[in-house]
């Protein structure tokens, strides 16, 4: 199950029928879970807590310091839930003083050449496609979906079950449930084929195209929009998902519909 040809430090904390291939390198305060498989010429740096039931594939790095200027040395960790899959040439980056640890959820699918920067936060069930580059603090929800080949600007939120085209150019927040597309980045409808897959009814798609309706087709600035969904349309919970995420927005959301 484990290389003769690796490097496992004696510090390390490997679990049940754990694999590694070899010319893999893991090296002290490294915890693996149960049944997690590691391919061949990776690359684990102190701080990295790898759940049960991961796939890690040949050439990932997980877990090196970060690539902040303000990072000091102090301790910090790299946090992978269960049953995830970090493909090949992955580079995934421990936190800094700000939040002490970058964290990906359980059951991801981070795509080859991915690279996540620190302090980042990833969610269960999120899909990144290859070669996108994710920059320090950015916050990506649960069933996300970023294409392939994105760049995500630092301190950016991607919203539950929203689908970003591939090649594009995060620079504001994406709100739930959302398509965003085009440069620049902006509303490209609602993810309605991707709700549908995962079982939201047809009532609540149309239910979340009307707040997006009142958001970004009637030319009202977000506080006014905001105002007027919440006095004509019923609460329920993905209409607060939406509001609350704008409202809590540092940056911005993404531009409304342009033709």
């Amino acid at each position: 199950m484990i290389s003769k040809l690796s490097e496992i430090s004696e510090k390390a904390h490997l679990g049940e029928n754990v694999s590694i291939e070899a010319f893999t390198s893991v090296h002290p305060d490294v915890e693996i879970g149960d049944g997690t498989w590691i391919g061949s010429n990776v690359t684990i740096y102190p701080g990295a807590r790898i759940g049960k039931n991961c796939r890690i594939f040949p050439g990932a790095v997980i877990a090196a310091i970060p690539q902040d200027l303000k990072f000091n040395g102090e301790p910090s960790l790299v946090e992978i839930g269960d049953n995830t899959t970090i493909r090949e040439f992955v580079t995934i980056n421990r936190g800094t003083a700000d939040k002490q640890t970058t964290k990906i959820g359980d059951n991801c699918l981070i795509m080859a050449y991915v690279h996540i920067a620190h302090d980042c936060i990833i969610q269960n069930r999120v899909i990144i496609a290859n070669s996108v580059q994710v920059a320090g603090h950015v916050t990506i929800d649960d069933w996300a979906f970023v294409g392939g080949s994105s760049a995500i600007h630092q301190f950016v939120k991607i919203g539950m079950h929203s689908m970003i085209s591939g090649g594009s150019l995060v620079r504001k927040d994406v709100p739930p449930f959302t398509k965003a597309a085009r440069e620049p980045l902006s509303y490209a409808g609602v993810n309605s084929l991707g709700l549908r897959r995962r079982g939201f009814e047809s009532n609540t798609i149309s239910e979340i195209q009307e707040v997006y309706r009142f958001l970004f087709l009637n030319n009202w600035n977000n506080s006014k929009a905001l105002e007027e969904i919440e006095i004509n349309l019923p609460a329920t919970k993905e209409r607060d998902e939406i509001v609350n995420f704008i409202r809590s927005s540092e940056r911005g959301v993404m531009k409304g519909y342009i033709q």
